[in-house]
């Protein structure tokens, strides 16, 4: 089924395509936090991690 202009007022209008859209938002959102989270602290985690590389190689191995 081809997604036209039609279908999708059809679908936001009936409850189901207003629910798909709200999931949608729901996971941009979530991807926009997550992605912020490791901007924000992705050098913080990996400055701890460099630091404690060797124990953790040697709780690996």
């Amino acid at each position: 089924m081809a997604i036209t202009p039609t279908r999708i007022r059809d679908l936001l209008r009936d409850g189901e395509g207003a629910l798909l859209l709200e999931y949608a938002l729901l996971v941009v959102l979530i991807a926009v936090v997550c992605i912020g989270a490791i901007a924000l602290f992705g050098d913080t985690v990996k400055e701890i991690l460099e630091r404690n590389r060797g124990r953790i190689l040697d709780a690996i191995t």
